[in-house]
């Protein structure tokens, strides 16, 4: 699995040995995750590491509590190697659009715990970690663990980063993260390694592992929330392009002379479909409704305004799924986010706009919606910080 920035990259410097050692032990890990217990002879042949490398980085490991040695030898091989897996943990983070979502899961990628909590929109650096670190507490002392049981951590974040984990585009999408090191901060913050990823990637990752994407060669996750993205995984691979932005349809022309988006472009799909775009067309009648969650209380409670637009933007996100369809014809399409919480008021006019306009040839297509709810960003982040992309050796409960 590719990422905009490699969990060996821990500290600057892309080739130096801080970074290789890092890379080298996650090979390791991998390696103990998907075989299971192995000699260092074993782990040396399917990592193509050198003996003596291997056996530094197992004692490192071994100290730091990831893995165990036999303390008999396992015949002529040697000693056996063990992951210890359920006494570690790894967190996932989601920094959302008025909210921040965390899960806690064992190195065995079993979730112990979720949260989720309103935070403003627009939250400085120093807020949502603050709140990060509330959380986190939280987390860990209800599954009886302790900030040092904890080995490493993913993000995932509303907006699109280049390929060394910086917001690549406009930083009014994401102001107060802009030119910020998303990764390095919350490493120092927290101690450990972490690795970050735009939501809808991450999204798509963790259906493809646990949700409707299971068991699919091919599947584009739709991120439906404040704006829209698209987390693409091809082959097995999640896709990120050639420099980390690909899946961005919140950004794709729909209107040329429409309005402004904040990525400098007119007309784009956000300024048409988004929560943002429904908060503003509803202001002048309802300014009381200024948040995702008003706009989905007040369609679920009747009120004429808000079903109409949900049902507007249900039928411009149809026509972007179909577009999507016919450009890549996968097996899954799987939609998630906010939106997709009003229900059929959003969900029929988008399946029914996207049947209408995909190909005859693209029928065979699934349109499903994530079974994995609102933690579908955060379990995301939890599979990046364990390097996870494949669903065979996962336990998620």
């Amino acid at each position: 699995m590719a990422s905009p920035t490699d969990p060996a990259r821990d500290e600057p410097g892309p080739g130096s040995q801080s970074s290789l050692r890092a890379a080298n032990e996650q090979r390791i890990i991998s390696a103990l995750r998907t075989a299971g217990p192995l000699t260092q002879a074993d782990l040396s042949r399917r990592t193509a590491l050198a003996p003596s490398t291997i056996s530094g980085i197992v004692s490192i490991l071994a100290e730091r509590g990831l893995v165990r040695v036999d303390d008999e030898p396992g015949g002529r091989k040697g000693r056996l190697i063990h992951l210890d897996l359920e006494d570690r943990y790894v967190i996932g983070v989601e920094i959302g659009n008025g909210h921040l979502s965390l899960a806690l899961a064992t190195l065995s990628a079993r979730v112990v715990g979720f949260v989720r909590r309103p935070l403003v929109l627009g939250a400085d650096v120093a807020t949502t970690l603050d709140l990060t670190q509330s959380l986190l507490d939280q987390l860990l002392t209800s599954a009886g663990a302790s900030r040092r049981d904890l080995v490493r951590g993913g993000v995932a974040v509303p907006a699109p980063l280049d390929l060394h984990g910086i917001l690549s585009s406009s930083p009014l999408i994401f102001p107060a993260w802009a030119g910020v090191d998303i990764a390095t901060v919350f490493a120092g913050r927290f101690e450990i390694p972490f690795s970050v990823d735009n939501d809808a990637n991450l999204g798509g990752l963790a259906d493809y592992l646990w949700g409707a994407g299971q068991n699919s060669h091919s599947m584009v996750f739709v991120g439906m929330n404040y704006g829209f993205g698209a987390g693409i995984i091809l082959e097995g691979t999640l896709f990120h392009g050639a420099t980390g932005v690909s899946g961005e349809i919140g950004h794709t022309t729909v209107d040329e002379n429409g309005d402004f988006c904040q990525c400098g472009n007119r007309g784009c799909l956000n300024t048409v479909a988004s929560i943002n775009r429904a908060l503003e067309l509803l202001a002048p009648i309802h300014p009381e409704i200024d948040s995702a969650e008003k706009l989905l209380d007040a369609a679920a409670a009747g009120l004429p305004p808000a079903i109409r637009v949900l049902t507007d933007m249900g039928r411009a996100s149809g026509v972007a799924i179909a577009n999507v369809v016919n450009l890549l014809n996968p097996e899954v399409i799987v939609v998630g986010g906010d939106l997709t919480r009003a229900g059929t008021v959003f969900t029929d006019p988008m399946i029914t706009m996207a049947t209408r306009l995909s190909m005859p040839a693209t029928a065979g297509v699934k349109l499903l919606t994530t079974p994995l709810g609102e933690r579908v960003f955060a379990l995301g982040a939890v599979a990046l910080a364990l390097g996870l992309n494949s669903p065979q050796s996962l336990l998620l409960t």
